[in-house]
């Protein structure tokens, strides 16, 4: 007996990821989806988006209820390395493996994905698993035509920066942490700090600008 753990849509434009998992023996089948949020900027570059998959992992097994002599077979992306290791300590060593997913789990997560993207009011291309760089700019002018739908975007790719449309997405998004130069207070600021000059917080930056 087997539940075995895929995911869909984590290399498309739109949407999150989802997270499927499906008993062979009973075809019992159950999905969620990781929200798009962890794929912006701000999100994406901790890489939260792998602890929000194990999560998932875990509920979607606790659902399921592995029995004692069930292996556990997850999808061999980079989405699952975190999981692995937390649903090893759950379940076992031995019990949960890395797999080339393939067949009716595979099926089922990218007909929930399609699903999903239908809701948005998108229409998925027939042949988009044979043609990728097509799907990839069918998505994106989509996007074009309906720039509110930005929202449900995977802007957080690095790649996405040759994209007029999407450098503002980056730009607005991009946050780092210092710390004040004056009062030591912990700050955030929209621009990448230099090691040679001082950052300043709000407060003190307006206590130094010259008064006109």
């Amino acid at each position: 007996m087997t539940i075995t753990v895929d995911d869909a849509g984590s290399g498309d434009l739109l949407l999150g990821v989802v997270i499927g998992a499906y008993r062979d023996e009973t075809q019992e089948f159950k999905y969620d989806i990781i929200d798009v949020k962890y794929f912006q900027p701000a999100l994406f570059r901790k890489k939260e988006y792998l602890s929000q998959t194990s999560k998932i992992c875990t509920e979607l097994l606790s659902k399921l209820q592995p029995k004692p002599e069930e292996e556990i077979f997850l999808c061999q992306g980079y989405l699952f390395d975190e999981a692995v290791e937390e649903l090893r300590k759950l379940y076992g060593e031995e019990r949960v493996k890395r797999i080339r997913v393939v067949g009716e789990p595979q099926r089922l997560v990218e007909i929930a994905y399609l699903d999903e993207i239908r809701n948005l009011g998108y229409e998925p291309l027939a042949e988009r698993e044979e043609k990728r760089a097509k799907n990839f700019f069918h998505m994106m002018r989509w996007l074009q035509n309906k720039p509110d739908m930005l929202r449900y975007a995977k802007t957080g790719w690095p790649r996405l920066k040759r994209y007029n449309m999407f450098k503002d997405c980056q730009q607005n998004a991009a946050k780092f942490e210092v710390v004040c130069a004056d009062c030591g207070k912990a700050c955030t600021v929209s621009f990448k700090p230099s090691k040679s000059k001082p950052i300043y917080c709000p407060v003190c930056w307006g206590l130094r600008k010259p008064k006109r």
